[in-house]
């Protein structure tokens, strides 16, 4: 294969790299994290400067787009410094967009650095509009801080998204009034089936809320138009007319996107990881800290090799999860 061909055995181009900068995170989501978690000693973890070697490596390979993740990527130390180190590709012309996902409690204090750094759009994990739900869902979060952030975010002239999983019997009656507010907002709004990855207390099944039906429902009360938009990722978008919104749906379960996949993930622990629905990953530390850039592309020729055409996500009751890793620890 060659050093610069970032095309898997499948024939697909990858142009998306998702880079976890840390598995920690300060909220405690019932459907992503346990509420006791154990998190990775600081040494596992890359640092700052390791995670510009992989952004660079991957961006010399043809990686386009690069999205920075966690767990929750603004409680790491140095967030700052990385953004302004990857995005001077993005001033370059080498790299076309460096965005991130974040919970936005902490947004507030970053929207400035991250803005200077290049970063143009932000998607916000927010479940639901209402405080009391907010800090249920999350355990400990204060639902003030996201719109705070996004305010802040805003300001700076950074587009908005919003990620909402739909969660059954949990905050699929706000579905419609979340559309409302970001349409309202100037927001997009992309909803996301909830996926089988780590244990947590609560059995998934009883979250587990398929979106062709949402979508369904969404049809008979506004006019949805298919949009051709691609925002780099798995969802596919319509216009919603009446509240002027760009409305997504992330469908792992109901409708398998993987022969368009487009991504490799590297964890904060250094690993790739090939697909979201499996285990499997390739260690890119050793050879980051042992062996410099020629054993770097190796390990990601190995990778390329070893993606596979698709996940395997299964929920059903009583079941373990699909993959064992918590969706902290690669970032979604």
């Amino acid at each position: 294969m060659s050093a610069t061909a970032l095309t898997d055995s499948f024939g697909r181009r990858i142009s998306y790299l998702r880079l976890s900068v840390t598995d920690r995170c300060d909220l405690r989501c019932r459907y992503c994290m346990a509420e006791t978690m154990t998190f990775l000693p600081r040494a596992q973890v890359l640092s700052i400067e390791e995670l510009g070697e992989v952004a660079d490596a991957f961006i010399a390979r043809g990686v386009r787009k690069i999205r920075l993740t966690g767990g929750e990527p603004l409680v790491r130390g140095g967030i700052d410094t990385l953004a302004a180190t990857i995005g001077r590709h993005v001033a370059s012309g080498a790299l076309d967009e460096l965005t991130l996902t974040t919970n936005a409690t902490h947004l507030a204090a970053h929207a400035g650095a991250l803005a200077a750094a290049g970063v143009r759009r932000i998607n916000v994990s927010l479940d639901t509009l209402d405080a009391d739900r907010f800090r249920h869902i999350t355990r400990t979060g204060d639902i003030a801080k996201v719109h705070e952030g996004i305010a802040a975010a805003t300001a700076q002239g950074i587009r908005i998204k919003i990620n909402m999983v739909a969660l059954k019997g949990l905050n699929e009656d706000e579905i419609e009034a979340m559309a409302r507010w970001c349409g309202a907002e100037g927001h997009d709004l992309t909803l996301i089936e909830t996926m089988p990855l780590g244990v947590v207390e609560e059995d998934r099944t009883d979250r587990y809320l398929p979106l062709d039906g949402v979508r369904q429902a969404l049809a008979g009360r506004f006019t949805l138009i298919p949009l051709a938009h691609r925002s780099g990722g798995p969802a596919r978008y319509v216009q919603v007319e009446e509240l002027g919104l760009r409305l997504g749906f992330i469908t792992p379960m109901t409708a398998n996107f993987c022969d368009g996949c487009n991504r490799l993930r590297v964890s904060a622990k250094g690993e790739i990881a090939m697909c979201l629905g499996h285990d499997e990953t390739v260690d890119l530390r050793t050879a980051l800290r042992t062996g410099g850039r020629a054993a770097l592309d190796a390990v990601i020729d190995e990778a390329l090799t070893l993606k596979p055409l698709r996940h395997h996500f299964t929920i059903q009751r009583g079941e373990a999860p699909t993959v064992r890793r918590h969706m902290s620890v690669t970032g979604g």
